[in-house]
This record gives structure tokens, C-alpha cells and sequence, in this order.
């Protein structure tokens, strides 16, 4: 599910993510640890927190060092990362339920190569990859069901958000809103004329 940033807008999220004082339960910074089954582990872990902490995206940040937050950068290429015979994003899919949006993001920071993994947060369930739940317990990732005080959480989390309180599409143009609104049927059902 790549999706690209512009190049200024993946090194300013980086910068931000970098700012805060220690790697949080939305927020994770890797080097190069690349394992396919580590990321899909993550992205269940870090969903699942993001809703519990009233967050619409949580991250994992390539080329950071996690303890002094120092930019190395980072030889991981999802584009090109497989299990198997099969890639890393396709696989990655096919192991989360339900499948929660997530995006590569390619960037220079420093003058170095670092990714981003942007994933949505869980919307109505707790995110599973490989059939196991995970949350983030401060900086570790731990399985959901050793921690039912946070699955508790998270559960009535679930119950008191709405669909209408999400976000439908971002970064579209005005064209692109109009286009995506339909909004001549609203007028049509109101049997107004369509303004010019």
C-alpha cells in the first residue's frame, strides 16, 4: 500500500516523530531490522494502540536510532522486500485482520535514507497479524491477550467512536473534493439549482 509523501512532508513527519521525548506506544524508530513477520507484529501492535490512545496514525521510523535518536539511515526497501516468494506489502495484507490501511514512505532526513510506516489506527476491532492480537505495554510490544486491562480499554474505546468522527480522504485537491462529494445530487434532492 505505498503511498508516497512528497519528500518534505516525510522528512518534516520524521523530524516531529523525532521531537518527542522517547519512543512512545504509537511510535517506533528501527535501524534495519527488516523481518516481514517483526513489521506485521508491529503494524497489529501499533494500531491497536493508536486507537487506545486516541491517535489516527501510529509509526515506524527506518534510519533513527532508538536510544539517542541520531539519523543513520537505513539499507531497508520495502518496494523490493519479500517472504518468500511473495511481497512484503502483499503478505503483510493478507496476514492482518481485519486489514487496516498502511503506507511506505521513502524519504531522505540528513542527507540519509530513512522509511516510514504509516498505519492507520483499528477502527472497530482490535488488529490481528497471524491470527495474534499485540498492543504496545510503554516501548514493547506484547500480546493483546496478556494485558486485558488494555483490551478492556480498547474494546470501549471501540464502542464510543463513530464512523462520522473519521476521515474519509485527506490531502485531495479542491476538484478532487467536488469530484469524490457528488455534490449536484444534493441539490437535485433538494430541488435547489445548482449554484454557479
Amino acid at each position: 500500500m505505498t503511498n508516497s509523501r512528497t519528500a518534505s512532508e516525510c522528512s518534516a513527519l520524521v523530524s516531529d516523530l523525532r521531537a518527542s521525548p522517547r519512543e512512545s506506544e504509537w511510535v517506533e524508530f528501527k535501524v534495519n531490522n527488516s523481518n516481514p513477520t517483526d513489521i506485521g507484529e508491529y503494524i497489529s501492535a501499533l494500531a491497536n494502540s493508536a486507537a487506545l490512545l486516541d491517535k489516527r496514525r501510529a509509526y515506524v521510523v527506518w534510519g533513527i536510532e532508538d536510544g539517542t535518536r541520531k539519523v543513520v539511515g537505513t539499507t531497508f526497501e520495502p518496494a523490493t522486500a519479500k517472504q518468500g516468494n511473495e511481497d512484503l506489502e502483499n503478505w503483510l495484507t493478507r496476514l492482518l485482520e481485519p486489514q487496516v490501511p498502511f503506507r511506505f514512505h521513502t524519504c531522505e532526513v540528513e542527507g540519509v535514507r530513512g522509511v516510514v510506516l504509516e498505519i492507520d489506527s483499528a477502527l472497530h476491532q482490535p488488529v490481528r497479524f497471524s491470527g495474534e492480537e499485540y498492543i504496545r505495554v510503554g516501548s514493547y510490544k506484547k500480546k493483546l491477550r496478556d494485558h486485558p486491562e488494555k483490551e478492556r480499554a480498547l474494546w470501549q474505546r471501540f464502542t464510543t467512536t463513530t464512523f462520522e468522527d473519521g476521515i474519509a480522504a485527506q490531502r485531495l485537491s479542491g476538484d478532487d473534493v467536488l469530484q469524490v462529494l457528488a455534490f449536484p445530487s444534493y441539490f437535485d434532492l433538494l430541488r435547489v439549482p445548482l449554484p454557479s
